[in-house]
């Protein structure tokens, strides 16, 4: 049987669209979650190029841990990979990284310091972690693969968000069936990355300062009759009576992102440190 390594970096080279923003798409779920083989296709769409480099298999969890090599016996989770490129139709280019690292913070260095250059010419505008599959949030997060993810391209000087939502599954075998719960999910969150992605690049002048991130998170899609009705709320990893932050609707202190966001059809958004994962200032809160 041909060998595969833990992680397959599949990248996928959108033809050029309206904005031209280059995209490394990445997550710790695995290339067979419903959600990026949908938001692959809907960045394409909406005019991104776009690269997908994310592990073979799950990695949940593994948070900013890295691994080397290790070679699969099998063709990787779903037993090939020829799956994923008719899922994927119409890239215009595929690479199988066959030797590469095994963990989610592994694939995305991948995308970033091998993918980008030799696709893009130069490293990606941003970096997309997730949907993943369940939230992440407040301290929790130090452990989140998917926020991993997004706190290397940070620490590189590469703006980052992580995306989470709190419903989907994990097969992409539904994305055909479109009334199925995993489809719906991961076409509703599609839709929150497309919109908040692109209110964030009209914003003049650096998209986001280096070394932080930003962790955004959905409620449930049982919420909401639609992608249009989330809104986004402003929060705080944790919440704080001593912290001042930036002022929001006639406050200074953020609400705790695990406490909106049980409130409804809500999109909570915090700003994090991408070396300590913790809140931070007013300062660099009023970016956002």
């Amino acid at each position: 049987m041909r060998s595969f390594s833990t992680l397959l970096a599949f990248s996928l080279l959108a033809t050029s669209g309206v904005l031209g923003q280059k995209v490394v798409l990445t997550n710790d779920d695995g290339w067979t979650a419903a959600q990026i083989p949908a938001e692959y296709a809907a960045l394409k769409v909406a005019g991104f190029d776009v690269i997908l480099s994310a592990p073979a298999v799950d990695k949940s969890g593994t948070g900013s841990s890295t691994a080397t090599p290790t070679v699969l016996t099998s063709a990787c989770e779903c037993s090939t990979v020829a799956l994923l490129v008719r899922l994927l139709s119409g890239a215009t280019r595929l690479t199988v990284g066959l030797t590469t690292p095994m963990l989610s913070l592994d694939a995305v260095r991948f995308g970033i310091q091998t993918l980008a250059p030799k696709f893009f010419g130069t490293k990606p505008d941003f970096v997309i972690s997730g949907f993943n599959i369940g939230n992440n949030l407040g301290s929790g997060i130090t452990g989140s693969g998917a926020v991993g993810v997004a706190s290397e391209p940070a620490k590189e000087g590469i703006p980052s968000i992580v995306f989470s939502g709190a419903s989907g599954s994990l097969s992409y075998t539904t994305l055909s069936q479109t009334t199925a719960s995993s489809t719906v999910s991961a076409n509703f969150y599609t839709s929150l990355i497309i919109k908040f992605v692109n209110a964030l690049l009209n914003n003049t002048g650096a998209i986001l300062p280096t070394g932080i991130s930003l962790n955004v998170n959905s409620a449930s899609t049982l919420s909401c009759t639609s992608a249009s009705s989330y809104k986004f709320v402003l929060t705080r990893l944790t919440s704080s009576n001593s912290a001042t932050d930036v002022t929001t609707c006639g406050t200074n202190h953020l609400p705790a992102e695990s406490t909106v966001i049980k409130t409804g059809c809500i999109a909570t958004v915090s700003v994090f440190n991408a070396t300590t994962k913790a809140d931070v200032g007013a300062a660099t809160q009023q970016v956002v």
